[in-house]
């Protein structure tokens, strides 16, 4: 019993002791001080907006084809006794140079019997008109009041066999040149400076009226066919479907392998008519001596090309230009106001490819935009400006744009600001 009271009385004093320090702690402690909340605005970059003259161009691609293109046939039959050394798959022919030639050994006898049947013919109407002249003395000789029909006189006169001798003697000439039509065809030249696209004949063989010769296409001209869909149409300036008004300066480019080439175009004609499948009105487009053979110093665009075509369009003013990343889903921009507090803003802009956007409406003149990314939730919240620069010089100088990509690759070109337009 004495050790359990020993006991009790000693925690009975901790408790005691612990409780003064408790107490003791409470007493001395300093009194609560409530901290506020330090606030730091977001620092950002903002583009001044100034509103500029923007040219907009159309990109499209399609292939290079030739203006014209022919399948050269012969025209008599025949064996193909000489031809050129120029006629091989690939070469370049004038325009008249000989290609081929057929035997013209049965031709030439043709044409010679030919001549031979004029001859006879104007031979034969030298007589009757002699004939004539003689006839006609003599019917002045008879006496006046004798009754003859107009028939007999015309017979007597030998107006029937005059008229069948001019007769025969046109007959004799239409075949003279028709078998000189003939020698000439037994020699078959390019109708056009060419290249030769495939051969099927050679020197030897035999060939009837209508047989394939050779495949050729012209090379002093070239065409594209660039497809433009209908809600692209507004930015360019068509010419009409007879031609004419081909204005519009196009810039047509390959990029392999990282090589860029480029060759100048003009606009030349639309085809009219919507393609019913895709819907596109086709422009094309045309290339001046596209084998750079009155240039030689160009690079040669040869046919069968798939190339790039920027299409130089229309110039609308009024024009906001920003780094395509700025713009947020459903068009809409951060803009800060004359208090730094954020803003949401929706704008309207063209529907243009590249690295830029173009703003045409929404923006006003001297309106701040944020460049830099920003959460949803920070709308209508204090922000503080870092830095401040012209959208006109940030587009001149590419600044704060993430990967800037060359005038080639996004058809912007900056001589005025130009706005590609992708289908």
């Amino acid at each position: 019993m004495t050790s359990i009271k020993k006991q009790s009385l000693l925690a009975l004093l901790m408790l005691a002791v612990a409780t003064a320090v408790a107490v003791g702690l409470y007493l001395r402690q300093p009194p609560a001080q409530i901290a506020h909340p330090e606030y730091k605005p977001v620092s950002v970059d903002v583009a001044v907006a100034v509103k500029e003259s923007v040219q907009v161009e159309v990109q499209a691609q399609g292939t290079v084809g030739p203006l014209r293109e022919s399948t050269l046939m012969a025209e008599v039959a025949g064996r193909i006794i000489e031809v050129s050394e120029h006629f091989l798959v690939g070469s370049f022919v004038a325009e008249g140079e000989v290609l081929l030639r057929i035997d013209p050994r049965d031709y030439q006898t043709d044409l010679l019997r030919a001549q031979s049947a004029v001859e006879s013919a104007e031979s034969t109407l030298a007589q009757e008109r002699g004939r004539a002249e003689v006839a006609l003395r003599e019917w002045k000789k008879l006496p006046a009041n004798s009754q003859r029909s107009p028939e007999a006189r015309d017979l007597y006169l030998r107006k029937p066999q005059l008229e069948l001798a001019e007769a025969q003697l046109l007959a004799a000439m239409a075949d003279l040149n028709t078998a000189r039509d003939r020698l000439e065809r037994t020699i078959i030249k390019s109708p056009y400076s060419a290249v030769i696209r495939q051969k099927h004949s050679e020197l030897g063989q035999f060939v009837g009226a209508g047989t394939k010769v050779a495949e050729v296409f012209s090379v002093d001209v070239a065409e594209v066919r660039l497809p433009i869909p209908q809600s692209r149409l507004n930015y360019l300036e068509l010419p009409g479907i007879q031609g004419g008004g081909g204005s519009a300066v196009i810039d047509l480019y390959t990029d392999v392998s990282g090589e860029v080439k480029h060759w100048p175009a003009t606009l030349h004609r639309t085809e009219g008519v919507y393609d019913e499948r895709s819907r596109v009105l086709y422009a094309v487009a045309r290339i001046e001596d596209p084998y750079a053979l009155e240039h030689p110093e160009r690079e040669p665009l040869r046919l069968g090309t798939f190339v790039n075509a920027n299409i130089g369009g229309r110039e609308f003013p009024g024009i906001v230009v920003l780094p395509r990343y700025v713009l947020r889903a459903g068009n809409l921009l951060w803009v800060v106001d004359e208090n730094n507090i954020l803003r949401n803003r929706k704008v309207t802009v063209l529907r243009t490819g590249g690295d830029r956007i173009f703003v045409s409406s929404g923006l006003n003149e001297g309106e701040r935009i944020s460049l830099t990314a920003l959460d949803p939730s920070l709308s209508g919240a204090r922000v503080e400006v870092n830095t401040s620069t012209p959208t006109d010089r940030l587009n001149q100088e590419g600044d704060a744009l993430p990967s800037e990509a060359t005038a080639s690759n996004t058809g912007i070109a900056h001589k005025p600001t130009t706005a590609a337009v992708t289908p």
